[in-house]
């Protein structure tokens, strides 16, 4: 049985667009990876050890349906895998940085509401 969404899909603007094909955890996370040079699967479990394989695969195919990277099989034994950025996810990079130093240039105030936040939920 296929999976029926219950709310339907607004593109509406850019960024209905934006968070429907990055909604995810661990998607940016590994956008960022992949652009690094970091193409494994294991090697990307690594470097997210707080997230499951099982999510990290399903993220990684949806972002693979979205056209954002692509998946490269080598015919050996044992099997490899290898991701890259398309030329969609490579046009990604740059604005996966700017929030990363929006992140680094607020860090201290951030750090302080996401733990008053955490500690009172």
């Amino acid at each position: 049985m296929a999976y029926e969404r219950k709310i339907p899909i607004s593109m509406d603007c850019g960024l209905d667009l934006f968070r429907e094909v990055l909604n995810g955890k661990w998607k940016i996370a590994l956008l960022y990876y992949i652009s690094e040079g970091i193409k494994r699967p294991g090697a990307l479990q690594r470097s997210i050890p707080e997230a499951s394989r099982r999510v990290l695969n399903i993220q990684l195919n949806q972002l693979e349906n979205y056209e954002l990277v692509k998946k490269k099989i080598f015919k050996q034994l044992p099997p490899k895998v290898e991701y890259y950025l398309t030329e969609l996810g490579e046009s990604l990079v740059p604005v996966i940085r700017t929030i990363g130093d929006w992140g680094d240039a607020h860090r201290e105030e951030l750090e302080r509401v996401i733990y008053f936040n955490n500690a009172n939920a």
